[in-house]
């Protein structure tokens, strides 16, 4: 099985609005500089995750580069939720990704669960 160009392009969006509220963060305070590190390092493998799923040769490869990818979009989820919660960040930015984040991992979860049934 192969990801769509559309689902690859979802991804890399993903990842270029995850680039736009990192450098839109205020770097002032420490934590909110660790966080968005965290967040920018996570957000832009999901991309670089569903590229390398494009290329799996196998279905077994397939699904390892996609939980690769859910790992990575969960913990996106989570850096985005304590820069909300614990740094007082209210970028409603944040907020839209954290929604895409959940999207994605709901899209990629129902497509590893039906290759798996498959293998």
């Amino acid at each position: 099985m192969r990801l769509t160009e559309d689902l690859r392009q979802r991804c890399k969006r993903f990842a270029s609005a995850v680039i736009r509220i990192f450098i839109s963060l205020p770097k002032e305070r420490e934590e909110v500089r660790i966080l968005a590190r965290q967040m920018i390092r996570s957000g832009t493998s999901v991309a670089a995750h569903a590229r390398e799923a494009s290329r799996a040769r196998s279905d077994a490869e397939f699904c390892s580069k996609l939980d690769g990818l859910l790992q990575e979009a969960d913990e996106t989820q989570l850096w985005i939720e304590l820069l909300i919660a614990d740094c007082m960040i209210s970028d409603p930015t944040l907020s839209e990704a954290h929604r895409e984040a959940g999207e994605i991992i709901a899209i990629f979860t129902t497509i590893v669960s039906k290759v798996r049934r498959s293998l």
